[in-house]
């Protein structure tokens, strides 16, 4: 048996509904897990998607900005929704998948903190970075239940490794590759013990990006993207990695978003 989950920062789900249902039509997971939905709690366009046997829905929605949803084809148990910083923001979504051993799914949607990497005059940034400390001690700890498999998956806002980024030397003083935001999520992980299985694929030394900028007028021909997209896997489930694929296609499609689906698949 196997499971395979995606994730996609859709970039407003009813904008968009049109390429969520191409990505499961042609795709096929079994989960997939969207941020920056920007569709109030309660209007999620979950019909044409049940029509393709995506039934089950899990969200955290507000009106115009943020938002976090979980679509399934499996029953989906134990929503919850998680705060952080005090700000009522919708950034947090988790549910279970059972199986022979529950998969606790953790979906997020991390700040992206502005334009100036300093908390003392961006007050975007102070909150980046106060909200990685909550996620950590979150995902370190009550939110990773005993004997459960789990998965952390979003738009984490950080790409962390040298070759994460079209150019580490130019991007160190640009926020989601400052050294303060990838030692915090490199600390998070070790915490943690969580895998990156999308680096286990492709190794840290080859470049790997999932987002593109709408300010690139040639965003395939100059390539200059960025891993802001991952999945995480706690040991015993990294166990059962069994590939994933970053849906490059999808930045090319019509309308659409600058980030793009990460597949990942794990024997269960």
């Amino acid at each position: 048996m196997s499971l395979t989950v995606a994730t996609w920062n859709i970039n407003s789900v009813r904008l968009r509904i049109d390429l969520v249902r191409r990505l499961l039509e042609e795709q096929q997971p079994d989960v997939l897990c969207l941020q920056e939905t920007k569709c109030p709690q309660g209007q999620f366009p979950l019909k044409p998607l049940a029509e393709l046997g995506y039934a089950h829905l899990a969200e955290s929605g507000q009106k115009g900005y943020h938002g976090v949803a979980v679509v399934s084809r499996l029953p989906l148990h134990r929503i919850a929704m998680q705060g952080f910083c005090g700000k009522g923001d919708c950034r947090h979504v988790s549910v279970v998948v059972e199986g022979r051993k529950p998969l606790v799914i953790h979906n997020f949607y991390v700040p992206a903190g502005g334009d100036e990497p300093d908390p003392g005059i961006n007050p975007k940034f102070a909150h980046k970075l106060f909200f990685l400390q909550e996620m950590e001690d979150f995902i370190c700890g009550p939110g990773v239940p005993d004997d459960h498999h789990a998965m952390v998956v979003g738009d984490l806002n950080i790409a962390p490794h040298e070759h994460d980024v079209w150019s580490h030397k130019k991007l160190m003083k640009v926020v989601s590759h400052t050294p303060v935001e990838t030692n915090a999520m490199k600390a998070m992980m070790a915490r943690g013990r969580w895998v990156d299985v999308m680096r286990r694929q492709v190794p840290e030394a080859e470049k790997l990006y999932t987002w593109w900028s709408y300010r690139s007028r040639d965003w395939n021909g100059l390539d200059q993207g960025r891993r802001l997209d991952h999945v995480w896997a706690n040991p015993a489930l990294a166990e059962n990695f069994a590939g994933m694929t970053v849906l490059r296609a999808a930045r090319g499609w019509p309308q659409p978003s600058d980030h793009v689906p990460v597949i990942a698949r794990f024997r269960r």
